[in-house]
């Protein structure tokens, strides 16, 4: 459990830059089959003004341009909160083989909640999935973030 810890903490750091650019504070990380960090990244929807730059999204995006191919085997995706359906369905075309989450998202999550993307049939694959990962510390981050906005 150390190294997925470790991964968790680099995706902790992503998620606080993002907090302090303004984004809802998530953030990911992408490990290639040997362990490696290959992407890491934030949200960013609004620096971007794009609603699909979510952490998970930008991260694959980075991995799939550094392996050169859309998908990405052996893979790992660490990202600090449960992903929603856009990045779950994203997550499983590229391939990835174990996703790892921190906090739960009983609102808007894909995986655990709401639609449950890797039950469906239609999905062709379905990673692995290891919840709660310092899920209190990426609680505590995205209420701390809220309440500041409140």
């Amino acid at each position: 459990m150390t190294r997925f810890a470790s991964q968790m903490d680099a995706a902790l750091a992503e998620a606080r830059a993002a907090a302090l650019r303004g984004e809802v504070p998530v953030g990911a990380v992408i490990t290639d089959p040997a362990g490696h960090i290959v992407a890491r990244a934030g949200n960013r929807t609004r620096e971007l003004s794009d609603p699909t730059a979510h952490a998970e999204i930008l991260a694959l995006r980075a991995a799939c341009a550094a392996a050169g191919s859309e998908r990405l085997p052996g893979h790992v995706l660490y990202v600090t909160l449960e992903p929603c359906p856009m990045c779950a369905a994203a997550i499983g075309f590229a391939r990835i083989a174990r996703l790892c989450y921190g906090a739960s998202d009983p609102k808007s999550g894909g995986v655990a909640h709401g639609p449950r993307v890797y039950a469906h049939p239609q999905m062709h694959h379905a990673p692995e999935v290891i919840d709660g990962i310092a899920a209190a510390e990426c609680e505590a981050l995205l209420k701390n973030f809220f309440a500041a906005k409140r």
